[in-house]
């Protein structure tokens, strides 16, 4: 059976490097959800993506849309008419949608009544009248917030569009897409091979241009050639190359036609700390650095070239040319930031401002310091070594080197604080201050570096709240749900017990006057737990489990996690069942209730033999579960719980709690408001679902 290929490629400027993968696979999802959405049946879909072009190709098309039944439900049989069996204004208006009268209408009857409705077959148009449309909206949906317009073209794009190729097989798909002619032509290499080729069939991409225009159109084709080139090229120079996926991705986008080629810088600059040469290597440049055996920056780089040079010798000498003087100035910076210890750039901070309400980054550095003693002092770390990192947290930011290359922030702190003889963890928390940085970024490693990183992190928090900066929608300019989800990253994960609410009132004493929120606590602890909640819901926690802890507000995020994953493994049991139902009923009597409960349950008004043994299981488990609870060993709490779930019952079906006599009325209410209470330790069953 003879098969149809369809093929879009999109011919334009030069398009972001750093978004030319999303941007590729996503027209490729959005050409397929058209193809669904038409109702036109397509088989394998590959897509492609060059600095200058965006292309999909999809085989085995049908060639015109399946056939549609279409039922359409209208109003009711007794809305439909009035009593003289004339239509309705409703039925009329039905119609008139459906482009039918009422007369023409059919019938449906179901069990549950009778209805007007309207069934049409809707023979499917030709694909080739469709696919124009689905180009036009599959490229409008693209994830871009900076768009172009060119000439006279009223017509936004990413980047300006020169061709467009729309064949179905070997047919034009005559139309415009973003207002550009359809036509069969597209562009080989700038500067080899044939500069325009024309496609006689939609099979014949993409190995026409890859022989006749030197292009490698399959982006994923290119990186692998890429990534094995370099590793090849690395092994001939006796080195590992860096091969961050970013900077692969990135450099994979510069070109359509990638050779490999190496070069060498002076070993001079070996001495200035390595990530300087790398970030100037792969920020600047997109050279892949090379590292001995031993982790060791070597001499060289690889880079890729989009060309092939009857000289690629003229090739490495430019760049190598180029990354000279790039070096030269990073030297310069580095030795004249050496003139001065670390500790003596700290006044220099009173000229930065971190926020205008809040101060400069010296007042920041001051507050880091003691908050960081403060912290250290209750995860029992270091106090005076994380006192002194604190302090020195932010020099950094004002030397030449972090003025000239701002992402190795912290990575410069930890070397000038390594230079001057500092405590190695000192400098080591100059570094992972920032830690994590991003989801899955790894974690300080120290406890030095945990307090100093949680300390930066709660400044900020409770300063950017304390003046009313709340981030609002998708809007977060200051990155404060990243830092939430730090703190409580590293407080659970190195399971440091601290708890939220002092440390949130420590961070603002520290600002003494300059916090005009008077909300500033509950306010950064809530937005906290709403980071903690959606944390556990990504993890796959139940989310009745994550509410009914989060309903006991336990303000130390170590605490919670031991409580969620206790309520977690309990909600399994069976005896779960049993104790949310019961819990459910204690909360809905005491929140009907309106008399005041007394101080203690008073054993003389316990009559009922159910409501004697409760209590005294009660009494029991409160000195047994004490020691549990202080322990944070929830999960055996828990269990201990269950054993109430049969008395609780029993109580239920011979106690009435709400009877007349006072006394009696509020002593069982203070009995179940106290075994409320123990329940409460752990989590609010109540808010569970049963199962």
């Amino acid at each position: 059976m003879k098969t149809h290929t369809f093929l879009v490629e999109i011919g334009t400027e030069e398009l972001p490097p750093k978004e030319l993968h999303v941007l590729a696979k996503t027209f490729s999802h959005n050409i397929t959800n058209e193809f669904e959405a038409a109702k036109v049946q397509y088989g394998k879909v590959r897509w492609f993506a060059t600095p200058r072009r965006l292309a999909v190709k999809i085989t085995s098309v049908g060639m015109r849309q399946v056939d549609d039944n279409i039922e359409q439900r209208g109003p009711r049989i007794e809305q439909a008419f009035d009593i003289t069996g004339q239509p309705t204004k409703l039925a009329e208006a039905w119609a008139y949608r459906m482009g039918i009268t009422v007369a023409q209408a059919e019938r449906l009857v179901t069990d549950k009544g009778k209805w007007l409705i309207y069934r049409s077959h809707v023979k499917g148009k030709k694909t080739q009248e469709l696919l124009c449309g689905m180009v036009n909206r599959a490229l409008k949906k693209l994830p871009t917030e900076k768009m172009m317009r060119w000439g006279n073209n009223p017509i936004h794009f990413i980047r300006p569009v020169h061709t467009v190729v729309l064949l179905l097989d070997k047919n034009i798909i005559s139309g415009n897409v973003l207002g550009v002619p359809t036509h069969r032509i597209v562009f080989g290499h700038r500067f080899m091979g044939e500069q325009h080729i024309i496609l006689e069939h939609a099979n014949e991409y993409p190995q026409i241009i890859l022989e006749k225009g030197f292009i490698i159109a399959d982006y994923l084709q290119r990186k692998e050639k890429i990534r094995k080139d370099v590793i090849d090229a690395a092994k001939e120079l006796g080195g590992i190359p860096d091969l961050n996926d970013n900077l692969l991705e990135e450099v994979t986008s510069l070109v359509e036609w990638p050779v490999t080629l190496s070069g060498c810088f002076d070993k001079k600059f070996l001495s200035m700390p390595p990530e300087v040469l790398t970030y100037i290597m792969k920020r600047d440049q997109k050279y892949f650095p090379l590292y001995d055996a031993h982790g060791n920056l070597l001499p060289n780089f690889i880079f890729i070239a989009n060309i092939n040079s009857e000289d690629p010798q003229q090739l490495i000498n430019g760049n190598e040319k180029v990354i000279h003087p790039r070096l030269s100035d990073a030297e310069f910076f580095f030795k004249t930031d050496r003139n001065k210890r670390l500790e003596e750039f700290l006044p220099d901070l009173k000229k930065v401002i971190f926020q205008k309400e809040l101060g400069s980054l010296f007042h920041k550095s001051k507050r880091i310091e003691t908050l960081s003693a403060w912290i250290a002092e209750r995860i029992k770390g270091d106090i005076i070594n994380s006192a002194r990192a604190g302090l020195l947290s932010k020099c950094d930011l004002i030397t030449n080197m972090v003025c000239e290359f701002n992402d190795i922030q912290g990575i410069i702190g930890m070397h000038y604080a390594r230079f001057d003889e500092e405590q190695e963890v000192i400098a080591i928390a100059q570094k992972e201050q920032y830690q994590p940085r991003f989801p899955n970024d790894s974690l300080p490693t120290t406890l030095v570096s945990c307090a100093v990183a949680i300390a930066d992190k709660i400044d900020t928090l409770t300063g950017m709240f304390g003046i009313g900066k709340h981030p609002t929608g998708d809007k977060d300019p200051f990155a404060l749900r990243r830092l939430s989800l730090g703190i409580l990253r590293i407080i659970i994960e190195k399971e440091l017990s601290l708890d939220l609410q002092s440390l949130t009132e420590e961070a603002i004493r520290l600002y003494d006057t300059r916090l005009t929120n008077n909300r500033v606590t509950n306010d950064t602890i809530d937005f906290i737990f709403s980071r903690l909640r959606n944390w556990y819901q990504e993890k796959g926690y139940n989310i009745c489990i994550i509410k009914s802890v989060l309903a006991c507000r336990p303000t130390n995020p170590l605490d919670f996690d031991k409580r969620i994953r206790a309520v977690t493994s309990f909600y399994m049991r069976k005896e779960a069942s049993i104790l949310t139902t019961v819990n459910k009923r204690i909360s809905n009597i005491l929140a009907k209730s309106n008399d005041i409960t007394y101080e203690h349950v008073n054993s003389l008004l316990l009559k009922e033999p159910a409501e004697i043994f409760l209590g005294k299981h009660l009494l029991i488990l409160q000195k047994k579960l004490n020691p549990l609870f202080a322990a944070g060993y929830y999960e055996d709490a828990l269990l201990n719980l269950s054993t109430l779930g049969e008395p609780l019952n029993d109580f239920f079906k011979k106690v009435m709690v709400m009877v007349d006599e006072p006394n009696l009325r509020i002593n069982r209410l203070t009995l179940l408001r106290d075994l409320r209470h123990l329940f409460l330790r752990i989590a609010d069953l109540s808010m569970l679902e049963v199962i």
